[in-house]
């Protein structure tokens, strides 16, 4: 078992994890911000599930294979790479087009559920330097007694479902915003456009940003 005399430590860091900007981030003000709570959340899940999968990642010894590997890892930040980039010529194209949602309209049903889970899902694995920092963060709160494996489990799970909870209090903060700036700016018809815009540009900075890190 892991020792709860660490836990405040933990609990404080992995909060400043957690809100440092990043992909991650981006997605979720983005998506809750335009379209809604709803999208927030279910783009907070993907990126939950993705945090199970790299806590038993790291559990098992793959994120120090990753470490041992510098191949392996370069091509994941090159298919991250590709990913974001790829979001944000989209939300460029849509910029371009015009062809953004009614502010009046946030519900966009050509994105199911599986679709948002699947971006925020994508988003933090397909970035290297996640697993990297499970599998380097984690073990410095393991302790010589009891197995590492289990502590490692259990200190993956609770940085998970603590940043889910972050996560989703930013995708509650963002639609609140985006509903109140919403009704300010129905009559700047261009505004929202514009928006689409900047988030393009911002995916493809961090996709380039990704893609030069070392």
């Amino acid at each position: 078992m892991i020792d709860v005399s660490v836990l405040p430590l933990f609990l404080t860091a992995i909060f400043f994890v957690v809100i440092a900007p990043g992909p991650d981030l981006v997605l979720i003000t983005a998506y809750s911000s335009t379209r809604g709570f709803h999208f927030g959340l279910m783009i907070s899940l993907g990126i939950f599930i993705a945090g199970v999968i790299q806590t038993l990642l790291v559990a098992f010894g793959l994120g120090q294979l990753m470490q041992a590997m510098p191949g392996a890892a370069l091509g994941v930040k090159i298919v991250g790479a590709c990913y974001l980039g790829w979001l944000g010529y989209k939300r460029l194209l849509c910029w371009y087009r015009n062809e953004q949602l009614s502010l009046d309209q946030p519900d966009d049903t050509s994105l199911s559920k599986y679709d948002l889970v699947s971006k925020g899902l994508l988003s933090n694995l397909l970035n290297p330097k996640a697993l990297l920092s499970f599998s380097l963060f984690l073990p410095q709160f393991t302790t010589g007694t009891g197995g590492l494996t289990t502590q490692i489990l259990i200190l993956g799970f609770l940085l998970s479902s603590f940043a889910l909870l972050i996560n989703c209090g930013f995708s509650l903060f963002f639609s609140q915003v985006g509903q109140a700036l919403g009704k300010r700016l129905k009559s700047i018809q261009n505004l929202g456009r514009h928006l689409d815009g900047l988030l393009g540009v911002i995916f493809v900075g961090l996709a380039t940003r990704l893609a030069l890190s070392r």
